[in-house]
């Protein structure tokens, strides 16, 4: 069995926003805006589906040791957690009050 080189969290996202840039986005079609885009950021092999468990069974199945980086199509990330935007501190008080 293949030792596979483990890599810190930085260094993922690294070579996986390069992997995206250069094999992957070049690829991309207009119809592929809101997929995801599922990325072995050691093999540079990936796959691109609407479904994000159908792109993984499917890279997983090609390369069971794969260390997975995952894009959103048209996003910079997979997901976004917490406030999309940040409110004045105006905004707060007068929805408080209201």
């Amino acid at each position: 069995m293949a030792t596979v080189p483990q890599y810190n969290r930085e260094e993922i996202a690294r070579r996986g926003d390069e992997i995206y840039e250069r094999e992957v986005l070049p690829n991309l079609r207009p119809e592929d805006e809101g997929k995801f885009a599922l990325l072995d950021i050691a093999t540079g092999a990936y796959e691109v589906d609407r479904d994000e468990i159908a792109a993984s069974d499917r890279l997983l199945a090609r390369h069971p040791d794969a260390q997975v980086w995952v894009r959103q199509v048209g996003s910079r990330y997979a997901r976004r957690f917490g406030a999309r935007f940040k409110a004045s501190s105006a905004v707060i008080e007068s929805i408080l009050l209201s």
